[in-house]
């Protein structure tokens, strides 16, 4: 079962490699243009752009490989995923100045292609950590972590409580039922193309439903003057 498995994984790396890498590279764009985001609301200078920016583009990738034990990071041999993360932040800095942006904003555009960036990392991360031997539950963590990892590193160096730990919107939740779906398909019977485009197309419509519906996890809330008292 895990040979067919990894078999299947591998096959979706050699069948799809041309769109995969064009895809991660948009996905890239995305998180930056989130980061970017983030730091004109903070009033960050040009650097502060850049960091966040080209943190958030490469930071599920790069807690994926630590946790994986791949090092170096996947950016320090392909840093051109840097670049574009960098070349794109700074980009954001004159386009908001235009009307471009509040367009964007206004067609929730940039929401829609977090999702999308968000549903196409978590692929292939639960896929590079089943080519490194991970079994299917840490692979799927692992997944999930690569999806929604450059969004907690955005939240955090903006000095934010991270968005998919308080939104109450179905965000790690998406990312856990695609990577769950995505090991599910990874059958030798199913085409690598099926395996690879339904997860992501399940994360994206749960993500742009949760979105637009409000769906979304129950909140917790502890009134005041009722937090525990420790009584030793």
């Amino acid at each position: 079962m895990l040979s067919a498995v990894l078999a299947a994984g591998d096959t979706v790396s050699t069948t799809l490699g041309v769109v995969q890498t064009v895809l991660e590279y948009l996905g890239t764009v995305a998180f930056a243009v989130s980061g970017a985001f983030a730091a004109g609301r903070k009033q960050m200078d040009l650097v502060g752009v850049v960091v966040l920016g080209s943190a958030v583009a490469v930071g599920g990738g790069t807690v994926r490989d630590l946790l994986l034990g791949e090092l170096p990071v996947f950016w320090v041999t392909e840093p051109t995923f840097l670049l574009v993360g960098a070349a794109t932040a700074l980009a954001v800095v004159p386009l908001a100045r235009t009307r471009t942006l509040d367009l964007l904003q206004r067609l929730r555009i940039i929401e829609v292609s977090d999702a999308a960036g968000m549903a196409l990392f978590v692929v292939i991360g639960t896929n590079v950590a089943i080519d490194s031997g991970a079994d299917g539950v840490s692979a799927a963590v692992v997944g999930v972590v690569a999806g929604v990892g450059g969004g907690v590193i955005r939240d955090v160096l903006a000095n934010r409580l991270p968005e998919v730990l308080s939104n109450a919107q179905f965000y790690a939740t998406a990312a856990l039922v695609g990577a769950a779906a995505y090991l599910g398909l990874l059958q030798p019977d199913v085409p690598a193309e099926v395996a690879f485009w339904v997860p992501i197309v399940i994360i994206l419509a749960i993500r742009l439903l949760a979105l637009r519906l409000g769906w979304g996890m129950p909140t917790f809330t502890v009134p005041d003057g009722r937090e525990p008292r420790n009584r030793s």
